[in-house]
């Protein structure tokens, strides 16, 4: 049980929660958005950004109730469904790693675009990012806390700063510049595309014990920060189509968010617009790798997976997890597409956070009972509208996913007999 002698008071709560959505979420997601919903992009946000504040609150008020630090897997195992909670344990795992492979996609091409390299040099650096944190995490050189929290504000300051600049340029011209406009209803497309640039909080919740009195500040603190990064991402989203145009910011959606500083203030723009997602980035790889690994471990200390993520290394660093992880995510950030990687990851996300929203329906007074329940509808109807576009389009991609989720539905037991 969480005994209240964490360190992390609210304002390192709030910074962690906001800069685990933003750290890669907007880089990533911006011109995927605009893409598929052109100048309904700041609604599709809206949308998601509901989900997200309805799963916050489930994961919030389902943390405080049983008082430890475990996230969805330990709701699960709370409610004696153990066999779901593996399996919703392995499926959080593959969805952790590809939101690290778009993590370092974006530092690749973010990077790569600053310094005018080519596509194999932007391959290399996601690579190099990615074999970085890995080496990090190895050593134990992971969690500090404070470098996290200044990187978050500085990013976020840069962000703000766009928004600013682009809403200071208003002209409605540029919501569909380029483009051909977009029906209203596009916007729950994109809402769908782009749900994973809102995955990030609910990892408070693996620190759960290290939160200074988490069950007085953990729900209002992370339903805050949730807030706060649905109006930058809205804002973020009219403000820079309105410095580069829909077309502008489509046509190099690796690196959106750069071509927008670019035309804002030039040269000094790109390299402040750089630096920003190149700190961001890299430390979302960092903290997401550091709480994926010990996810691992815990489900293989539970039994839930194979023995072998068990094993750490003289540092207590669970070692076999976070390497195997780390080659995972850098193969997909060499080999995949933006798109691809971002719609995988907000399916597997989707997912998992109508799971926790069903078992918060179940056990949260019924007066506010409404929110998990509308965080289930939400994620029900978004999920269902991105299976279907990812059927049409990316067909391939969905059907290995849809392999991994039958292997891990149907398959796991048997796997986990034959390891122990």
């Amino acid at each position: 049980m969480a005994k209240s002698k964490g360190s992390l008071a609210w304002p390192a709560v709030w910074a962690l929660a906001a800069g685990g959505m933003v750290g890669g979420g907007i880089y990533t997601a911006l011109g995927v958005v605009i893409a598929v919903a052109g100048e309904w992009a700041w609604l599709s946000f809206l949308i998601s950004g509901i989900l997200a504040f309805c799963t916050a609150y489930s994961y919030c008020e389902l943390s405080v109730q049983f008082d430890e630090s475990g996230g969805a897997f330990r709701f699960m195992r709370e409610i004696n469904k153990n066999g779901i909670a593996g399996s919703l344990s392995w499926l959080l795992i593959i969805g952790y790693i590809l939101t690290i492979s778009v993590y370092a996609f974006a530092f690749g091409h973010y990077l790569s675009y600053a310094l005018g390299t080519s596509t194999l040099i932007t391959r290399a650096f996601a690579l190099a990012i990615v074999a970085c944190m890995v080496g990090l995490n190895l050593l134990g050189v992971t969690k500090t806390k404070n470098v996290e929290i200044i990187i978050v504000l500085v990013n976020l300051l840069a962000l703000i700063a766009l928004a600013i600049i682009g809403m200071m340029h208003w002209d409605s011209i540029q919501l569909t510049a380029g483009i051909e406009p977009r029906p209203w209803w596009s916007a729950s497309i994109g809402a769908a595309s782009i749900f994973m640039a809102y995955e990030g909080f609910q990892l408070l919740t693996y620190e759960y014990d290290e939160i200074k009195n988490p069950k007085k500040i953990l729900k209002p603190t992370i339903l805050y920060a949730v807030f706060f990064v649905i109006i930058i991402y809205i804002l973020v989203a009219l403000g820079a189509t309105m410095l580069a145009g829909a077309i502008g910011l489509i046509d190099q959606k690796q690196v959106a968010l750069s071509v927008a500083a670019r035309q804002a203030i030039g040269w000094p723009g790109l390299l402040v617009m750089t630096i920003a997602a190149v700190f961001a980035t890299a430390a979302a790889i960092n903290s997401t790798l550091f709480s994926t690994s010990n996810l691992s471990k815990r489900v293989a200390d539970d039994g839930e997976l194979p023995s072998f993520f068990e094993h750490t290394n003289s540092k207590g660093i669970p070692d076999r997890s976070v390497i195997l992880i780390g080659i995972c995510a850098a193969v997909l950030a060499m080999i995949g597409k933006l798109s691809t990687l971002v719609e995988a990851a907000s399916l597997v996300f989707i997912f998992t956070f109508g799971a926790v929203n069903v078992i918060a329906a179940s056990r949260v007074k019924k007066s506010v009972k409404w929110i998990p329940v509308t965080g289930c509808v939400l994620a029900c109807l978004i999920g269902l509208t991105l299976i279907a576009r990812l059927a049409i389009i990316s067909p391939v991609p969905l059907a290995i996913l849809v392999f991994f989720i039958v292997i891990i539905i149907f398959f796991r037991p048997l796997l986990l007999k034959k390891t122990k």
